[in-house]
């Protein structure tokens, strides 16, 4: 079964006009490509340009595509150091295009989908060198992750976005239940993983804060000219949590090869040569700016996070199969799924 996703303008035209009328006429609604969550779509209207993002349609995982949350977190943002988009409008009624979804302002500027930022090297840089221009990107990351991390969830009115404490033992029960109920192959590499995670648990350290939950350069908004981040989007996984699983997931995703279809990383990359600060000088500089000496137990984050963003892939690939993914390529991403779990149990073994 396949599912026709994209709003009936008409009946969005209804509903704005009595909910949200300041956008005026809605012109157009096209949706974006890339992405394998919740599906967005540009939205052109006669007072401007902004952004339907809504949940998939058909049966969903529980507490998964939680447009709902992605939009109080937008919200709660507006006025901090962390870029966002303006939020607009939520509708949490399902009848009106048949699933939640919010408005937001659209961002102009440039998604980077590889790691490695090599199309710099082809590309005016105004001045700058690409070493330069990459260098700059990153520590933008940095510098925003820090920050979002520094914010205090009740001073921006998400003092109850998540639960309190033992962050990684419930997040390793929700993205194990999540992993086996969208499981659509045996892998032994899985079920060592998930044991060897749950053996080894790091103490709770007190340690809470708001994470992204999805923190990577393909999630961020950059002005074309000057490098500049502008935006951070897709916060569907955001909560209150511990700072490290931010940091370990981006760090995660670094390691992954350079040549791995959708999701390419710098595995394999010399990093010098291209001005992009290896593993251990990145997480020095945020622990710099955390005010942290260092990170026990990088070896559990990591792995972590690996096996976080194999549930993920894993739960793409299901909706793929049962014809509701977002994504028309899901089912591509399945060839992922035994070197995910592969580079997880390398991890484990390795120290950066």
């Amino acid at each position: 079964m396949s599912f026709d996703i994209t709003p009936n303008l008409a009946i969005l035209q209804a509903y704005c006009d009595s909910q949200v009328p300041e956008l005026g006429a809605l012109l157009s609604l096209d949706k974006f490509s890339g992405g394998q969550s919740n599906p967005s779509f540009k939205l052109l209207t006669s007072t401007g340009e902004f952004v339907l993002r809504r949940q998939p349609l058909g049966r969903l995982l529980k507490s998964a595509h939680a447009v709902d949350r992605e939009y109080r977190i937008i919200k709660a943002l507006q006025d901090t150091k962390v870029p966002v988009p303006k939020a607009i409008h939520l509708c949490t009624d399902n009848e009106i295009i048949g699933s939640q979804f919010f408005i937001m302002s659209y961002v102009a500027g440039d998604i980077f989908w590889n790691a490695s930022l090599s199309d710099f090297d082809e590309r005016p840089c105004f001045g700058e060198s690409p070493n330069s221009k990459r260098a700059k990107i990153y520590e933008q990351m940095n510098l925003a992750l820090a920050n979002l991390h520094s914010i205090k969830p009740e001073e921006v009115g998400l003092e109850n976005f998540g639960r309190p404490g033992n962050y990684f033992a419930r997040q390793l029960d929700r993205w194990t239940k999540q992993y086996n109920a969208a499981q659509t192959q045996e892998s032994e590499d899985a079920v060592f993983l998930m044991e060897w995670l749950g053996q080894n648990l790091p103490d709770d350290d007190g340690l809470s804060a708001i994470v992204h939950g999805d923190f990577r350069l393909d999630n961020m908004i950059f002005t074309p000219d000057s490098q500049e981040l502008v935006a951070i989007l897709d916060w569907e996984l955001s909560t209150l949590g511990h700072p490290y699983a931010d940091l370990a997931y981006q760090c995660m995703q670094l390691r992954l090869p350079a040549n791995m279809g959708n999701v390419p990383g710098l595995g394999g990359v010399y990093r010098e040569e291209l001005g992009i600060p290896t593993e251990e000088d990145y997480v020095a500089l945020y622990c710099e700016r955390a005010g942290i000496k260092s990170i026990d137990n990088w070896q559990f984050y990591i792995a972590f996070s690996f096996f976080r963003l194999l549930s993920i892939v894993q739960g793409v690939v299901k909706r793929g199969k049962d014809g509701n993914a977002s994504n028309p390529k899901a089912l591509e991403l399945e060839q992922l799924l035994n070197p995910l779990s592969a580079l997880a149990v390398r991890a484990i073994k390795e120290e950066y």
